[in-house]
């Protein structure tokens, strides 16, 4: 029987939203939980201090990107990505499989794995679930992923069964490959199972009840969020799952989402958090704002509205560089490209979403949520 990991300390009286303590390698992690997204080992123009001072408790890696770049002949002298880029807290990494689907064009899956061409410089290359579980040991990740066939967002029934069941068939070559290595590497990490089943609510409840026979510890909902779902089909494709999977394992959503999405998505029983929405909108200008308990505005500090307002970036932050700094320099850093602009940005954003989470966790712990989640959103 799969290792106990989470404990669930307050459940909310009307919704699945629950509060707890996820038990890693690397440390304790309270749920629920967003995972900003270090692709090639660092969340971009930010350091692991800045990160710490943050509050972030786990981040998550790309698999695909860190095997291309260092490579695992670096990886593996640096004795994983904790040692390389000194973050000593939990981390996560995906399988890979998201990279093979948004690389379709270029890229073939067989029942052996995935056969692809590395856009950079050409290079072919070859993804099996062995071969991801030997990557992901490499890295050292407190959680791996199984090995999944990702689709788009419109597809058959047919085609959703058929990489379903592939999924599943990969999960359990991972789950063999994954014990064996932790033989061979003496480590403690720990590996999620991956239900897919696209927007088909019957092949979600498949691929819940198929993956919850592997006994994994904890679970990572897949395919809801690969580009142009509705959201109440989202939220319903979680339902389906989340009503399913085990209530003493650990859920995380996979590339999901907006502030709205992952209030959304904790009411509906998710527990794990990743998404590039706040870093990236972040890079572009685009800032997330809290306008009162239950709404939130994105503003563009690119605009000429900005160009002479001196009040500070927020007021109210943690951090002395973000009540410091004015919107007017912001807004001139972006106009002239400077690259600090990048990095204010990136603090605030993630900032504002580490925050939110800590509201999410106060409201389900004093039982205010099942008042408050159905409210939240975003302004004008």
């Amino acid at each position: 029987m799969a290792r106990k990991i989470f404990d669930i300390d307050y459940t909310c009286s009307t919704t699945k939203a629950r509060g707890g303590m996820l038990q890693l390698p690397h440390g304790t992690v309270k749920t629920p939980v967003f995972m900003p997204i270090g692709t090639l080992g660092s969340i971009k123009s930010l350091s692991m201090d800045e990160m710490q001072q943050l509050g972030a408790q786990i981040i998550l890696g790309n698999t695909y990107h860190l095997w291309l770049q260092p490579g695992l002949e670096i990886l593996q002298k640096a004795e994983g990505l904790h040692s390389f880029n000194t973050w000593r807290k939990p981390i996560l990494t995906d399988s890979g499989g998201f990279q093979a689907f948004s690389l379709s064009k270029i890229s073939k899956f067989s029942e052996e794995g995935v056969r692809f061409r590395v856009p950079k410089n050409g290079d072919t290359k070859f993804l099996s679930p062995e071969k991801s579980m030997k990557i992901q040991t490499i890295l050292g990740s407190d959680i791996a992923l199984v090995l999944d066939q990702a689709l788009a967002a419109e597809v058959s029934e047919s085609q959703a069964k058929k990489a379903m069941e592939r999924t599943y068939r990969w999960a359990k070559r991972s789950k063999i490959a994954f014990e064996l290595l932790r033989q061979q590497y003496l480590h403690q990490n720990l590996l999620f199972g991956i239900p897919q089943g696209a927007q088909f609510t019957h092949l979600r409840k498949e691929s819940a009840r198929l993956t919850m026979e592997l006994d994994l510890p904890g679970y990572s909902i897949g395919g809801v969020a690969n580009g142009g779902e509705p959201q109440e089909i989202m939220y319903s494709q979680v339902l389906a799952q989340t009503e399913i999977l085990e209530e003493y394992k650990p859920r995380h959503l996979l590339g999901v989402g907006t502030p709205k999405d992952i209030v959304e998505m904790v009411a509906r029983g998710i527990d794990m958090f990743d998404c590039v929405y706040p870093t990236r909108n972040a890079r572009h200008g685009s800032l997330l704002v809290k306008t009162s308990n239950k709404s939130y505005k994105k503003i563009n500090i690119t605009s000429s509205a900005f160009l002479f307002d001196f009040s500070p970036i927020n007021p109210n932050s943690k951090l002395n560089i973000l009540k410091t700094y004015s919107k007017a320099y912001l807004c001139h850093l972006f106009r002239a490209k400077e690259l600090l602009a990048y990095r204010l940005a990136t603090l605030h954003n993630l900032e504002f979403y580490f925050d939110l989470m800590d509201q999410i966790r106060k409201h389900i712990e004093n039982d205010s949520f099942k008042y408050w989640w159905s409210e939240y959103g975003i302004v004008d």
